[in-house]
């Protein structure tokens, strides 16, 4: 769930980070704060718009692929294996390097021209809204109260932020993921699938 290619790890995480104190400080009732800057509603905008650009670079490729004569064309398989070729195509394009299954036909002028676009959507698009946020939280002044804010060190905030990154990734991915990669697998398995 933390997006983007290599290096980019560290500010995939700490908007993660931003997220889970604006929800831990909304379910117990304190200020959210990070290292003394408070969270406010344009940094938790932001970050969502982070999460958002891959989500709708993948998702809405993925399923404009899956509709459209042009992307059907590229598909040397039908069915659930199909889907998951497209997504993972777009899931390198916007993550990582582009590359994509050896059953998906992506030399296409269709799959050349989204793949490219989901590259610049990854690479470039979310930058943006991490440089907004890093931007806001360093005009902030610090704040010395430190005992209003909600704790963001030990085991609880740990399980929180683990919690909000699996629950964003499976509200985001599961249902894609379970019309694809998991029914490719049961059907695998010889489970009985109706479909």
């Amino acid at each position: 769930m933390i997006f983007g290619g290599v290096g980019t790890g560290l500010y995939g995480m700490l908007v993660f980070v931003v997220l889970t104190v604006f929800i831990a400080g909304l379910m117990v009732g304190r200020t959210p704060d990070y290292l003394g800057k408070k969270i406010e509603a344009y940094d938790v905008k932001v970050s969502m718009l982070f999460i958002m650009v891959p989500v709708m670079s993948i998702l809405g490729f993925t399923a404009w692929s899956s509709v459209s004569a042009w992307g059907l064309a590229g598909l040397n398989n039908a069915g659930p294996h199909g889907l998951s070729e497209m997504l993972y195509a777009f899931s390198s394009g916007t993550g990582n390097n582009g590359s994509a299954f050896a059953g998906l036909n992506a030399n296409t002028p269709w799959y050349n021209t989204t793949i490219a676009l989901s590259m610049l959507l990854g690479r470039f698009f979310m930058i943006v809204p991490v440089l907004a946020l890093a931007g806001n939280m360093a005009k902030k002044k610090s704040s010395t109260g430190g005992a209003q804010g909600f704790p963001v060190s030990g085991v609880m905030f740990a399980s929180l932020l683990a919690g909000v990154i699996l629950i964003v990734g499976a509200l985001t991915f599961f249902p894609v993921l379970a019309l694809g990669p998991i029914v490719e697998h049961l059907l695998m398995l010889g489970s009985p699938i109706v479909f």
